[in-house]
């Protein structure tokens, strides 16, 4: 998902899973689930439609703060940053980005990443080579305030933009729902909005509550399993306790089949045994994943899944790749588009 908390450990299993299915030699595709551009579709045959997160723009607040500053905040990295100016922002990653514009200083932001993918920003330049910065694009934007993700590397870019006094603030990543406050609260702060932070974090909460009102009572949870797809790769992953899925499957009354079935890592390859053991209800894959592997036709064609009940009803929920699991403002139309996906009617 973009430079992000999934970066380092999708790197890691999707080389191996390359070297699984025979496409080793290299290194692993720059594919993390949030850099895939998400985009609107409609659904393949069988498929249940993609619900609220098609739109691909962020909402900013209606009456945001302006910039009171300087403030000195903590950096997740153990440092202590001075941010005098927001005039010129540069966050390197897709949900932060999402984070900046939220707050209202979208006008502010003079550069973007790979995966910042949303409507508003996809006038600005690049200042990523895959996923590596390039401390060279960033530091000709002239920058007044770099965001950057605990993962966001490589770590001799960072140093470089921190070496021409550049204020460089890392926020931690968000791994739940649970850490949807703090990081939208780290960014306002980083930002001289602190107002706009409480405001956004008081929006998110009712959102999500009011979505959580629409999932009906039952005793018998869904069980869902959260694949990560990349055809063109050949790289078709299980998601297990540490995916960052389960968090937003529980909220949303179901259960994380990979989870429960007793995988504690965040993904393993796909095998025929690992779905036997989830046996999920539904399968959940991003957008982009499930086109790259021929839509609901190819996907049952994968080991085990039309053996599963999920594929034997071909019970697909797809969301859109970059909102998916980037837990920032948009998470609530993620939840509403679980919600209406695993409990509305089928067409």
């Amino acid at each position: 998902m973009r430079r992000t908390r999934l970066a380092g450990a999708l790197t890691a299993v999707l080389a191996l899973a390359l070297a699984a299915t025979g496409c080793g030699g290299g290194t692993a595709p720059a594919t993390t689930p949030a850099a895939q551009a998400p985009a609107a579709q409609a659904p393949a045959a069988g498929a249940t439609a993609p619900g609220a997160t098609t739109a691909d723009r962020v909402e900013p607040l209606p009456s945001p703060a302006a910039p009171r500053l300087p403030v000195t905040v903590a950096s997740a990295d153990g440092r202590r940053v001075t941010v005098a100016s927001a005039e010129r922002i540069v966050p390197l990653s897709g949900s932060l980005a999402e984070l900046v514009f939220t707050l209202g200083l979208g006008d502010r932001v003079v550069a973007r990443d790979v995966t910042t993918t949303f409507e508003q920003a996809a006038g600005l330049p690049v200042v990523t080579r895959a996923h590596d910065v390039s401390a060279e694009n960033v530091l000709s934007l002239r920058p007044t305030l770099v965001l950057a993700e605990s993962t966001t590397g490589p770590a001799e870019a960072i140093a470089q933009i921190r070496d021409a006094g550049v204020p460089l603030v890392v926020v931690p990543p968000a791994k739940e729902l649970g850490d949807l406050d703090d990081r939208a609260e780290d960014v306002a702060a980083a930002l001289g909005v602190p107002a706009s932070g409480t405001a956004l974090r008081e929006r998110t909460a009712e959102r999500l509550a009011a979505v959580r009102k629409r999932i009906p009572a039952r005793a018998d949870r869904p069980r869902v399993a959260f694949l990560y797809l990349r055809g063109s790769a050949a790289v078709y992953l299980l998601g297990g306790a540490d995916s960052g899925a389960a968090s937003l499957l529980e909220a949303a009354g179901a259960v994380d089949a990979g989870k429960e079935s007793g995988l504690a890592e965040d993904f393993t390859p796909l095998t025929s045994e690992a779905l036997a053991k989830a046996a999920p209800d539904a399968l959940l894959v991003m957008s982009k994943g499930l086109r790259s592997v021929g839509g609901v036709d190819g996907l049952l064609r994968l080991p085990g899944v039309a053996e599963t009940p999920a594929g034997a009803d071909r019970r697909i929920v797809s969301v859109d790749d970059g909102v998916l699991l980037s837990y920032g403002p948009r998470t609530d139309r993620v939840l509403a588009s679980l919600v209406d996906q695993l409990y509305g009617e089928r067409k």
